[in-house]
């Protein structure tokens, strides 16, 4: 089995983003980070599975996020750098020291609308 957990980067507008995909337990997440690279600023973007709303978990591919009528892959640089302007217009990316995390859901529509 490949393993798609490795860091990545992505560079938007002068900046470098450091970028994983990462599927946790106990409370079974898909779980995007995005590391402002040279900082301890870290964005966690996170997936639960719910009613209408599934996961990475077996039965779908790690690092899918999915509605009943759309799709994501988190594993790849466009739907990663949509999360990045989305949460940027949001002003949910901090330059301070830190972890910050956001509900990944919120964000959905508006990235797949992108």
């Amino acid at each position: 089995m490949r393993s798609n957990n490795r860091i990545r980067r992505l560079s938007a507008d002068g900046t470098d983003w450091l970028w994983s995909v990462r599927h946790r337990h106990p409370d079974c997440r898909e779980v995007l980070s995005l590391h402002r690279a040279g900082t301890r600023a870290t964005l966690r973007i996170v997936f639960r599975a719910g009613p209408g709303r599934a996961i990475g978990d077996g039965y779908l591919p790690g690092g899918t996020a999915a509605t009943g009528s759309h799709h994501l892959n988190l594993h790849e640089p466009g739907v990663v750098r949509r999360f990045l302007d989305e949460a940027g217009a949001r002003g949910l990316l901090s330059t301070e020291p830190g972890d910050v995390e956001t509900d990944g859901w919120a964000l959905f529509d508006a990235v797949v609308a992108r």
